[in-house]
């Protein structure tokens, strides 16, 4: 993922309810939403690497990894994507899985990663170092910087995400795919320097990627009520934002 807003702990019925864009090139081979058929988990499948970038489980797990934006970091260390099944398909919960990863996070490439179980939800990230945080009930935002960063489409996901939980909505996701859709890119005066030019960077303003090797993969909101029960719809783009398909799934 590249871009995620979420509220934990705040809505009236969901626990976690998460929406998020996945940016990549449109090169790399991936499998649609689906229930796993060699494990518990629900989420999309990075066929190269074999990980995912979402998923959840029957548990009330959930887990979504982003890379850090850093040109001149290299990109060494083992798939990103493996933290988020290696948590889903683990025996650890949120905590215990949090305190373990801090020792070994640096045999990754450079990562943030959300992760969640019924009681906890965990931000862990190896940039600058290694280091793991508590999520407090909220609504939180994550891009390819460090947690609650406010780049401006963080910022801006996370008030459509807080007008759409003021309105009243449970069910009715239809507002925050049109945000998660948004292809406005911010003002140059709020623009990071991340080290990948002014023109690179207003082109990753936006909340929604269109390109014709590279862009928004997959549009996503997960919801999990407090009972650990939940469904995922991902929204799928191919290159120049084609439309490649929908799908929802009940978590199981």
């Amino acid at each position: 993922m590249c871009l995620i807003a979420f509220a934990w702990h705040v809505h009236p019925r969901w626990r976690l309810l998460l929406a998020g864009n996945r940016d990549e090139f449109h090169a790399r081979p991936s499998a649609p939403l689906a229930h796993w058929a060699d494990s518990p988990i629900t989420g999309g499948r990075d066929l190269e690497a074999g990980g995912t970038w979402l998923g959840a489980t029957a548990a009330g797990r959930c887990c979504v990894v982003t890379n850090v934006r850093d040109p001149r970091d290299p990109q060494h260390g083992a798939s990103r994507g493996l933290l988020a099944t290696d948590y889903l398909n683990g025996p650890d919960d949120a905590l215990v899985h949090a305190r373990k990863l801090v020792d070994t996070a640096s045999d990754y490439r450079p990562f943030n990663l959300l992760t969640f179980d019924t009681a906890h939800g965990f931000y862990i990230g190896n940039r600058p170092q290694a280091r793991a945080q508590a999520i407090e009930p909220g609504i939180h935002g994550l891009s390819n910087a460090d947690f609650n960063t406010p780049w401006p489409k963080t910022r801006a996901l996370m008030q459509r995400l807080r007008h759409w939980m003021d309105a009243g909505h449970e069910e009715d996701f239809a507002p925050l795919l049109a945000a998660l859709a948004d292809e406005r890119q911010a003002p140059d005066e709020t623009l990071p320097d991340t080290g990948v030019g002014l023109e690179r960077e207003r082109w990753l303003s936006s909340a929604f990627i269109r390109g014709e090797q590279y862009g928004t993969r997959a549009s996503t909101i997960v919801a999990i009520d407090y009972k650990g029960k939940g469904r995922i719809v991902e929204r799928r783009f191919g290159p120049n934002a084609r439309f490649d398909g929908e799908s929802e799934l009940i978590i199981r």
